[in-house]
């Protein structure tokens, strides 16, 4: 593979994508492909301390901020991970990204999304996902997924990931040629053959 690829993996928390980015990770390594296994935000490095405060500071975080931590994570990731993978052949499978700023601080938290947009495009140099692999769950069962011990975003409220979810599905349906939804109340294998069914044409 002389150019690699870059796979994301989108949806509310508990929807199962990181379940089905590890199984394709086993399933292209096994067959011989290069893969790097990333995330957003906390790929490793700066990416790291980033994630903690995201994710786990307890104190007020304005949207904005929140946008640009984001971001700024974003930009290291593509830069000295995800770009230089992809140049060496390497295929990129990813835990998150451009699409959950959008649906997150886009949908969620109503941020102006032609602004995220471009700062997206400003984080990543203007490069996108060949594909992205979105998993769609209702947020009862999500919730349920997710359990007691919540993050920051997933201690968010049930209105607030609502928007996320719907956030989402609009999202797929301006791009459906690069967002693929599937639907994560079918089994982890059912998933795991409808992800393989859909990555065949590009491997």
């Amino acid at each position: 593979m002389e150019k690699g690829l870059f796979i994301t993996f989108e949806g509310c928390d508990g929807c199962g994508k990181t379940t089905q980015l590890e199984l394709l990770a086993k399933y292209l390594q096994d067959k011989g492909y290069d893969v790097i296994v990333t995330r957003e935000p906390g790929a490793r490095g700066l990416g790291e301390k980033l994630r903690e405060i995201l994710l786990n500071y307890d104190g007020e975080v304005s949207s904005n901020c929140e946008s640009f931590l984001f971001l700024a994570d974003r930009a290291q990731h593509i830069d000295t991970i995800v770009k230089p993978a992809i140049d060496a052949g390497k295929i990129v499978l990813c835990d998150r990204h451009i699409d959950s700023t959008a649906a997150y601080q886009g949908y969620g938290r109503g941020l102006d999304l032609e602004q995220i947009n471009y700062l997206n495009n400003i984080a990543t140099s203007g490069l996108k996902p060949d594909l992205t692999l979105l998993f769609d769950v209702d947020i009862e069962t999500s919730m349920a997924r997710v359990g007691n011990n919540k993050d920051r975003m997933e201690n968010a409220g049930i209105e607030f990931q609502e928007k996320v979810r719907h956030g989402y599905l609009e999202l797929a349906k301006k791009e459906p040629k690069r967002i693929k939804v599937f639907d994560s109340g079918k089994t982890i294998e059912q998933l795991h053959q409808e992800v393989l069914g859909i990555m065949a044409p590009l491997l």
